[in-house]
């Protein structure tokens, strides 16, 4: 008679799989509740004690861990050294392993879970069980995953066995869950020691979805969500309707949604390609729609739209106007979102940043991550500490002259936000609370702020200018003075900064220097 050894947390669809077993005539072992909850359901259960000899100890913590069971999960059948000892021994072979773990992951995303609650649900021997079995995948069936149980249903009731791709198969997915298991533990017990870089970084992601492509079409591409991800995250967004979810789609959206964490009044933020193409706030959210979008007509088309208040029927009607791939908010009002699903391919999704005053650290990070940011490189990864400094009047230093209006520190301190999030060389342009000119990407600053002041045309005149880093020279500042710029922010530091200032102050230009750099590649 063959033998399955069944010990399962999630009992999802294990009567059907253990009644399956024994119509074909398998014996079953297991333990604890599984056994328990077997027996209720007259299904013949040998006990884990009567194959071991020994009694489940320490609260269950040792059971499994025995020759008896581990010398009938590694045998290999072929063999003869291997089967001559185990039936010396008295060992019987054990064919098919259905076992999942303790919830770890669950139980560190209750809210208050104590610490020793976390230990406690470290599984020890299910990991040990997985491994040995999948290691002997060529005797052994080894299912952790209750959406493989068809599969062994399946090879019972047709009477052929499983094939040896199906089994490495199966014994790929263990070694893959028993490695994200235990990343997670190690990122949880890392996370409580305070050590910040790690001299070996292990990181587990579930996948939430395969994508069409990547950023191309010849790309193959999929999305991974990380356990505890922040519910105001893109991996924490809940889509509503449209289409699916392209990897452009999620790349944009997050950093919209980035951009978007920067403020607590109303705010829209309208992202293409990554760079912010109009930001706008007022005590509205409808004023600072209208207010991004006036930033740039042009580009908002087929771009991405996030807000931080509840969409309201005025704004969907004017969303509605245009193309775009996305619109995000916390919420919509029930009109509203009548209005924009008449759109059939418009995504409408739905996170939860609210405007209030969010913890950014938090909102950024999650239980188990801390709030980092990670490159992969050929041959290695990049991770530092996601850039969350933010500023305050107070923290500025006016280098010039002329002092800023109250208005143009406003406007710089907005201006600054937004320059944050835009590809290096930036430079930002902002009158009015809200962007009117965005130069992105550029290999030289005085490069980056021409453009800026080609899009805002008329608007640059009176306009205030956020720079990411600081002037190498004065050229920026002359360019900004022909346009009519009246205030600069940067964050000050080159050995040219006297030239910069002594341009600023001959064309009458304020300016402050921040002390913080942010550039973004």
């Amino acid at each position: 008679m063959k033998r399955a050894l069944i010990s399962v947390s999630d009992k999802t669809g294990i009567i059907e799989l253990a009644k399956a077993l024994v119509k074909h005539d398998v014996e079953i072992v297991s333990t604890g509740g599984t056994a328990k909850l077997l027996e209720q359901e007259g299904i013949p259960v040998t006990g884990i004690s009567d194959v071991t000899g020994f009694p489940e100890i320490m609260d269950g913590r040792v059971k499994t861990l025995h020759p008896n069971i581990h010398g009938g999960l590694l045998a290999v059948r072929e063999n003869p050294e291997h089967m001559a000892a185990i039936h010396k021994l008295g060992i019987q072979p054990i064919d098919y392993v259905i076992v999942n773990l303790y919830p770890f992951k669950e139980t560190i995303l209750k809210p208050n879970v104590t610490q020793e609650e976390a230990i406690e649900n470290i599984d020890i021997g299910g990991p040990s069980m997985l491994r040995a079995a999948a290691k002997n995948y060529r005797d052994v069936i080894v299912v952790v995953d209750a959406s493989d149980y068809g599969l062994v249903v399946e090879s019972l009731e047709k009477g052929e066995p499983v094939d040896e791709e199906a089994r490495l198969a199966l014994a790929a997915k263990v070694f893959r869950h028993t490695a994200a298991y235990d990343a997670l533990v190690a990122q949880y017990l890392t996370k409580l020691t305070g050590e910040e870089f790690p001299q070996t970084m292990t990181l587990t992601y579930e996948k939430a979805q395969d994508l069409r492509y990547g950023e191309n079409p010849h790309q193959k591409a999929a999305f991974y969500r990380e356990a505890g991800a922040a519910a105001s995250s893109i991996a924490g967004a809940k889509q509503l309707h449209g289409k699916e979810l392209s990897y452009n789609n999620i790349n944009d959206a997050n950093a919209a949604l980035s951009i978007l964490k920067e403020f607590t009044e109303p705010a829209v933020v309208a992202v293409k390609h990554t760079n912010p193409c109009g930001v706008g706030i007022a005590d509205t959210i409808f004023g600072a729609w209208q207010k991004a979008y006036e930033a740039d007509p042009v580009s908002i088309f087929g771009g991405i739209v996030a807000l931080n208040r509840k969409v309201d029927v005025s704004t969907a009607k004017a969303i509605s106007g245009l193309f775009l791939e996305i619109v995000l908010a916390p919420a919509y009002e029930p009109e509203a979102f009548e209005i924009l699903s008449q759109k059939k391919n418009i995504r409408l999704m739905e996170a939860a940043v609210s405007g209030e005053a969010n913890d950014v650290a938090n909102a950024n990070g999650s239980l188990l991550y801390a709030p980092r940011t990670t490159l992969k490189v050929q041959g290695g990864l990049l991770v530092q500490d996601l850039d969350l400094k933010t500023l305050t009047e107070n923290d500025l230093q006016v280098v010039t002259r002329r002092q800023p209006t109250a208005d143009e520190l406003k406007q710089l301190l907005f201006a600054w936000k937004v320059v944050k999030h835009v590809k290096s060389n930036a430079i930002v342009l902002a009158r009015e609370d809200r962007t009117v000119g965005v130069g992105a990407g550029q290999m030289n600053r005085v490069g980056a702020a021409k453009i800026a002041i080609e899009q805002a045309a008329d608007l640059a005149k009176g306009s205030v200018l956020a720079s990411d880093a600081f002037f190498p020279m004065p050229d920026t500042v002359e360019a900004a003075a022909q346009a009519g710029i009246t205030a600069m922010i940067q964050p000050g530091g080159s050995i040219k900064d006297n030239e910069s200032i002594e341009a600023a102050d001959r064309y009458g230009i304020a300016m402050v220097f921040t002390g913080v750099r942010h550039f973004k590649h």
